[in-house]
């Protein structure tokens, strides 16, 4: 609505390049007059532009009142030309492609999961034709994964590993225990080089590829190793476990990578012939980051966090259920089980300390997963025992689910408070350091020095 203007003049402040002046603009008077007046009485060389004080321009031969300026409001006098619109104010100019939203994600998610399954499946056939044809399809999707063509470019690239991997599998699987170590180093190698050769392909993808590099590269270089210092399974799995544990703690502190310059001052740092002499003079600088900057390293960080959760996840569970499987002897598989559990018992409270819903999630389902399979184990030895033990057993998860009871209600009291929170860290250190100390037993460390010492077998 126009404003009107007061019999006596319309009061304003006019904000130019030689500051505020506030005039009484007469009735009558249009903005090429306040222009000039305040060029005037400021000695500006030419005549400014006049805008409203949210940017609108008021037209040289138009009244004050009919663009809306009240009494006691604030226009803009400005010299400068005025900055073209963007594209997105021109509604001829055609937008720009819409960016790929969660759906695309989660479809090559399921498709990965399904090369999984085909390459699982494709290495249990009896037919070498059915897998030989399965390996080349996964090959080819592999390939065309790692090409920078598309749209959805970034989320094939993410996905190619997993096809790769899923070759790989199929190719050199070998039920015998003392070769899955192997097995699963091959699958994991030949992840982590479709990974290098998409992320050499296409330069906009990052996080991802660089967790199955380094999750892949780790696996296969820990089965090797057991293999050419003759270690036996139990040491791969039980060591990829504390590995697991391990980074559920060091990834965050990798994740966020922020630029040195943002830090310190770089040339305060550099020593010199002359810098040591020099005196300085004036006040010290000050680094400014910007928003767009921070954004960028918050987005990176969420996207290596959650990547990173989810192999911890990965490796975590598989790792935990080859390693019960593994241990044959009585005390080996004791401490398989409390390897385990307080691995499982780790990684959730790790999760606690995540504030990035996605890698929380996967650390708590990792935890769970751990324990979800200890306890399909222990059902399964107890399913077929005496009586007596299967009491046991009930009283036990009687006494797990009161003790589940407790800690809900308590977390529901303040687990995010401070007494619950250095509780939490000092239970999570402690399951990690136990998770340590039973990799010495599960591995058969410790029932060989006692064969070593006292002469008697298990």
């Amino acid at each position: 609505m126009a404003g009107t203007v007061p019999a006596n003049g319309l009061p304003i402040s006019v904000h130019g390049p030689a500051g505020v002046l506030d005039l009484l603009v007469p009735p009558g008077a249009t903005a090429a007059d306040v222009a000039a007046e305040y060029a005037a009485r400021v000695g500006l060389p030419s005549i400014p532009l006049i805008y409203t004080r949210v940017g609108v321009p008021v037209p040289p031969d138009a009244g004050l009142a009919s663009a809306g300026v009240d009494a006691g409001d604030l226009v803009v006098a400005t010299t400068s030309v005025p900055r073209p619109g963007s594209a997105s104010d021109d509604p001829d100019v055609s937008s720009a492609p819409a960016v790929p939203g969660p759906a695309s994600a989660l479809w090559f998610a399921v498709s990965s999961g399904v090369a999984v399954l085909a390459g699982w499946f494709s290495a249990h056939s009896d037919s070498s034709r059915l897998t030989s044809a399965t390996v080349a399809v996964l090959l080819g999707a592999a390939l065309i994964g790692v090409l920078p063509i598309g749209r959805y470019a970034a989320q094939r690239a993410h996905a190619a590993p997993a096809f790769a991997a899923a070759a790989a599998f199929a190719l050199v699987w070998d039920p015998d225990p003392a070769r899955l170590p192997m097995v699963a180093g091959l699958t994991g190698l030949a992840g982590a080089v479709a990974a290098a050769v998409a992320r050499a392909a296409n330069d906009q993808v990052d996080e991802g590829l660089r967790v199955w590099m380094v999750a892949g590269s780790m696996v296969f270089v820990t089965s090797a190793a057991a293999a050419l210092l003759g270690f036996g399974p139990a040491v791969v799995w039980s060591v990829l476990l504390v590995v697991c544990v391990l980074a559920a703690r060091v990834v965050p502190g990798l994740a966020v990578d922020v630029p040195d310059q943002l830090l310190i001052d770089l040339e305060r740092l550099a020593v010199t012939a002359w810098s040591a002499r020099d005196v300085p003079r004036g006040r010290r600088g000050r680094a400014m980051a910007s928003p767009a900057a921070v954004a960028v390293v918050a987005v990176r960080a969420a996207r290596l966090v959650t990547a990173a959760g989810v192999a911890i996840a990965v490796v975590a569970v598989v790792c935990s259920a080859m390693l019960l499987s593994s241990a044959t002897i009585d005390l080996d598989q004791i401490g398989a089980r409390w390897q385990v559990l307080f691995a499982g018992a780790a990684l959730l409270l790790a999760g606690r300390s995540y504030r990035h819903s996605g890698a929380r999630a996967a650390l708590r389902a990792a935890g769970l997963g751990c324990w979800v399979v200890l306890s399909s184990v222990a059902l399964a030895e107890v399913a077929g025992s005496e009586p007596e033990r299967i009491a046991v057993l009930a009283g036990v998860a009687i006494g797990l689910a009161v003790l589940l009871v407790v800690v809900s209600v308590a977390a529901g009291r303040g687990w995010r408070s401070a007494w619950w929170a250095r509780r939490a860290e000092v239970a999570e250190g402690l399951n990690g350091a136990l998770t340590l100390a039973f990799l010495f037993v599960a591995t058969g460390f410790c029932r060989a020095i006692w064969e070593l010492t006292s002469n008697v077998g298990f």
